[in-house]
């Protein structure tokens, strides 16, 4: 979409600049067909740091409540987005997922569905879901940093170096998935992200103990 992209040729490079971004592995994003990015979430700025992993369009899922204020609404669809209910009936979401991947464009989407640094975040499984019902590809993607960039308790804002990290590309199954091989999946994606970011330790968060 063209707002797609003067916006991502307005604001990549200065995040490229400011965060000193360095990305490993893009090369193991495919150049054309569906797939989705997984990647953890840990600012709210994660859409431009994923956006900075691939050249390629990035449609990502949006909280519902963004779609609630007209003008928002006008703006994240004119950039791609969609929405998708935390907590409620995600099937519309999948299905909208589903025919974008068919038309070959790539899926941007944060299993943990919040930012806020919750201790327990447990991966969701609608990524999986979304690969197993098209046999399109989870690439898993550790963004490393990005917390530190805007912090959730005092907003404070820093200017960390960041690194993201592109894993090997996980292969759905073409098929109506079950609930275990979606949960199957979903861990396998888990650990992917997990492996990856290993050697940076966790997050740099005040953690909330509880949800």
């Amino acid at each position: 979409m063209i707002l797609y992209t003067i916006v991502a040729a307005l604001t990549l490079p200065i995040f490229r600049r400011v965060y000193r971004v360095e990305v490993t592995g893009a090369e193991r994003i495919p150049p054309s067909g569906g797939c989705i990015l997984a990647a953890n979430h840990d600012s709210i700025l994660d859409g431009f740091f994923l956006a900075l992993a691939t050249r390629r369009q990035i449609h990502f899922m949006a909280k519902v409540e963004l779609f609630r204020r007209p003008v928002v609404k006008h703006i994240v669809r004119r950039l791609g987005c969609f929405p998708v209910e935390r907590g409620g009936d995600v099937g519309e979401a999948i299905d909208r997922a589903a025919q974008l991947l068919d038309q070959g464009e790539v899926i941007g989407i944060f299993p943990q569905a919040t930012c806020r640094p919750y201790r327990d975040r447990p991966f969701r499984r609608g990524a999986a879901r979304l690969a197993l019902a098209t046999g399109a590809p989870i690439v898993p993607v550790a963004m490393i940093g990005v917390e530190r960039s805007i912090q959730p308790r005092s907003h404070r804002i820093g200017f960390p170096r960041v690194k993201i990290l592109v894993g090997e590309p996980l292969l759905g199954e073409g098929q109506k998935p079950s609930r275990k091989q979606a949960v199957a999946l979903t861990e396998r994606l888990e650990r992917a992200i997990a492996e990856l970011r290993a050697p940076y330790g966790e997050p740099d968060h005040v953690w909330y103990e509880a949800a």
